[in-house]
């Protein structure tokens, strides 16, 4: 999987691959590693849980490191790519149509 971040010329490159996929009947989701190239070293996990009474959580997990020269030189800086991309998860969660198979948690 290669995720790219950024205005097209200076577009970050985040490879990473597929670790684990979930599919169970309350429980969905995956969880990624970072692979050689990606600004961090790291495991990322997104899960959709329902729970007994109905409700569904939705929880992301990330251990992560900088991975690079550039990324342990600007380490203070690397909140807003993180907030960008956590926005770009949420967004995506909060688009999915009802009846998506991803979401299939009724």
């Amino acid at each position: 999987m290669l995720m790219r971040l950024g205005p097209w010329s200076f577009r970050f490159r985040i490879p990473c691959r597929v670790l684990e996929l979930i599919e169970e009947p309350d429980r969905r989701g995956f969880a990624y590693a970072t692979l050689p190239g990606h600004p961090d070293t790291g495991i990322e996990s997104f899960v959709l849980r329902r729970e007994e009474d109905g409700t569904v959580r939705f929880t992301v997990s990330a251990v992560s490191r900088p991975g690079t020269w550039f990324t342990r030189l600007g380490a203070p800086l690397l909140d807003v790519p993180q907030d960008r991309m956590t926005d770009r998860y949420l967004r995506a969660l909060g688009t999915a149509a009802p009846g998506d198979p991803f979401i299939g948690l009724r």
